[in-house]
């Protein structure tokens, strides 16, 4: 498995990542099978794992921390918090109250004492950013964390972090999370050259797209009846992304490459991509995408999905995509009635 500098951490890290959040409850609740699934991926070579509070409530977290008694050293390890996790209002968010109690948690889960990269998992409009890094510094001075990173941020909140931490003397973001894949290309445009601006490492989250690039959900067949239908309903039913996925498994089937092999390895092409986050749900899925770790995609291939999905462009933004307060909160997008008239 090849191995990339996490920006400019200095920490290498394997261009696949495995993503653990269908391990528990949320896709497979077998604790042991999952277990095995991430040995074998360290078998394999890869060397990273991302996991969150939330996935489960805490149940993914205590499956990682099983799986990595005794090998925590060998594994670069990567958490997030901020979702709610339980009732009431102050059990999820990015403050300092929350952040200091959310990290204790996931130690104890996670059975360490240390969390290689602790992100920020969504924006959290409603808390000043120097709070957030300010709480993080703290962690990362007393040792329970090595780098700080974000997810799911616009280019203009991650160019925010970087300049409130370099004002205020804190520890910046060294790493940002998007979602990526050859169906959702936004990230072209501008999360990506900001990462590259300000020297950080990107892990991508659902290079297959939801499991739209396996190929399981085609025009005119019966929907598999899953979890991520009852998630991502707009995203799976998407008739032009439907069409993008007949046009690329006819590219796939041309090239000798089954869809996932290429969907994994247009995402790790990207210079600004430093690993991307595969998510298996069973042994065999995973066995097929690390048998598509070698696939190098050529200038010819990759044109031609330029002209299915041309670059910077999301054919549709995915259902769980964020939206900014600027777009859901009428009053920020609309004048008061007595106001709107020009003249």
């Amino acid at each position: 498995m090849r191995m990339r500098k996490l920006g400019r951490t200095g920490i290498d890290v394997s261009a696949y990542c495995l993503g653990t959040m269908v391990f528990g409850k949320l896709g497979n609740p077998d604790h042991d099978d999952c277990v095995r699934m991430i040995h074998r991926a360290l078998g394999a070579g890869v060397n990273f794992v991302d996991t969150a509070d939330v996935y489960g409530y805490g149940e993914t977290e205590e499956i990682v921390g099983k799986a990595l008694e005794g090998r925590r050293d060998e594994v670069v390890l990567a958490t997030k918090f901020n979702g709610p996790m339980g009732e009431g209002p102050n059990r999820g968010g990015s403050s300092r109250r929350w952040i200091i109690q959310a990290v204790e948690g996931s130690l104890k889960r996670l059975r360490t004492d240390y969390i290689d990269l602790y992100q920020i998992h969504h924006p959290d409009p409603h808390t000043d950013i120097e709070e957030t890094l300010s709480a993080l510094t703290d962690l990362v001075r007393v040792g329970k964390v090595r780098a700080i990173g974000s997810s799911n941020l616009p280019a203009s909140e991650i160019t925010e972090a970087q300049w409130v931490s370099r004002q205020r003397g804190l520890h910046r973001p060294r790493t940002e999370q998007p979602t990526y894949s050859i169906l959702n290309r936004g990230i072209e445009r501008e999360v990506l050259p900001t990462c590259r601006r300000y020297g950080l490492g990107v892990l991508v989250w659902s290079p297959l797209a939801m499991g739209l690039l396996t190929g399981r959900y085609r025009r005119n067949t019966p929907r598999p009846d899953n979890p991520r239908m009852h998630w991502v309903p707009r995203h799976l039913t998407d008739e032009r992304k439907l069409d993008a996925v007949e046009q690329l498994l006819t590219l796939a089937e041309e090239a000798g490459h089954p869809l996932t092999h290429l969907a994994m390895a247009f995402a790790t092409s990207h210079p600004d991509v430093t690993s991307a986050i595969m998510g298996p749900r069973t042994m065999d899925q995973l066995d097929d995408l690390l048998a598509g770790a070698a696939l190098t995609l050529g200038d010819d291939i990759l044109d031609e999905i330029d002209a299915i999905v041309p670059p910077g462009t999301d054919i549709s933004p995915l259902d769980i995509a964020y939206a900014p307060p600027s777009l859901t909160r009428a009053n920020l997008r609309r004048r008061p009635p007595h106001e709107r008239a020009a003249a």
